[in-house]
């Protein structure tokens, strides 16, 4: 419960924000941050209740209530009948979802600039796809993939990654350092500093939001039409369109995934790339990198590793090695390389494609 009245909140600050108290998880972290993104809840209060009348006094409620409602400005999932899910998605929504889907291309806009169009809309699905979708997914319990079938296969993990996720972080903030101490706490005491780890929290996931969004907009959306241009000339280097060339370093990989699903690939010309050069530096002279492409969500596997006598071998050893002068190294796990020159990369890679 609010330790300020609520109402004298939403006189003197921005539209009162209402979220419930007690544990709190990742989406309703995100939600709050998001909203406070736009200008008409740049400078709002929270408040952290269960309180039905208390909530009555909130202009915009998430993840409590039990009521999605977009005219009220209440955006719970909790009831039983509710199956909303982001538009082209299968994924039942958490408050961090409805929030997005409702007011994520405004948000988008504020932080951006990006007016309404094509690359707002392109942004807009996109963040959904890489980020929010896995908030709604933890919320409503569901699996990456499916336990049963990860049984069946008799797949097992190879490491425990629990507490490695963005809602692992945020889980932590739930708990008090100082046990201890609360016992000699009111609940009064006990509330503000439960209200001020949230704040944290929010705080803390709000600004992976920004970064991710700030990226895809600076970087992945101009991206794709150097690597639109890169993939139409990418038979200039192989004729059957296996080494794709880019100019400099940038986020390429969910653009050459889309481009080979809807391109037509002419006869005689392999459907996917398997590696990709780029410069190290924009400098002249600069050193050049050979990229294996991974698999398409594929994690660290590759399409095609560089070669096995190639990995973990530097400079004159793997010049020696390759026959290609000029090398610089090739990871250990073969999925990235590097020469002194364009045109040594430019030979590493058309030697790995026929190895």
């Amino acid at each position: 419960m609010a330790t300020e009245s609520p109402a004298k909140k939403l006189k003197t600050d921005g539209p009162l924000i209402g979220t419930h108290s007690g544990h709190f998880h990742a989406d309703e972290a995100l939600a709050v941050s998001m909203l406070r993104l736009l200008p008409t809840y740049a400078n709002s209060p929270l408040v952290r209740t269960r309180d039905p009348e208390i909530l009555k006094t909130c202009h915009t409620v998430v993840d409590v209530g039990a009521a999605y409602d977009e005219n009220q400005r209440h955006f719970d999932h909790h009831q039983r009948e509710f199956v909303t899910t982001f538009p082209g998605h299968a994924t039942k929504l958490s408050s961090a979802g409805l929030v997005y889907m409702h007011f994520g291309k405004n948000i988008i806009s504020a932080v951006t600039g990006l007016q309404p169009g094509a690359d707002l809309d392109i942004l807009y699905e996109k963040i959904y796809t890489d980020f929010i979708e896995a908030f709604d997914a933890n919320d409503n319990g569901v699996n990456v993939f499916d336990p049963k079938a990860v049984e069946a296969a008799g797949l097992t993990k190879k490491f425990e990654d629990r507490g490695f996720s963005i809602a692992s972080v945020v889980n932590r903030y739930n708990y008090s350092t100082n046990k201890a101490a609360d016992a000699n706490k009111t609940k009064e005491q006990l509330q503000q500093e439960e209200d001020a780890r949230f704040a944290k929290a929010s705080d803390f996931v709000g600004e992976q939001f920004i970064i991710e969004l700030t990226d895809r907009t600076t970087a992945w959306l101009p991206a794709r039409n150097a690597v639109n241009q890169a993939f139409e000339k990418r038979l200039e280097y192989d004729p059957k369109g296996r080494i794709m060339v880019l100019p400099e370093g940038m986020p390429w990989a969910d653009h050459l995934y889309t481009l080979e699903k809807e391109s037509a690939i002419p006869e005689g010309v392999e459907p996917q790339v398997l590696y990709v050069l780029f410069p190290e530096t924009t400098e002249p002279g600069s050193k050049w990198r050979i990229r294996a492409v991974s698999k398409e969500n594929g994690g660290f596997q590759n399409r095609k590793d560089l070669p096995d006598p190639w990995k973990g071998l530097r400079d004159e050893q793997l010049s020696e090695v390759s026959g290609v002068p000029g090398g610089v190294f090739i990871h250990a796990a073969g999925f990235i390389g590097g020469n002194q020159t364009f045109e040594g990369a430019l030979a590493m890679a058309q030697k790995a494609c026929a190895f």
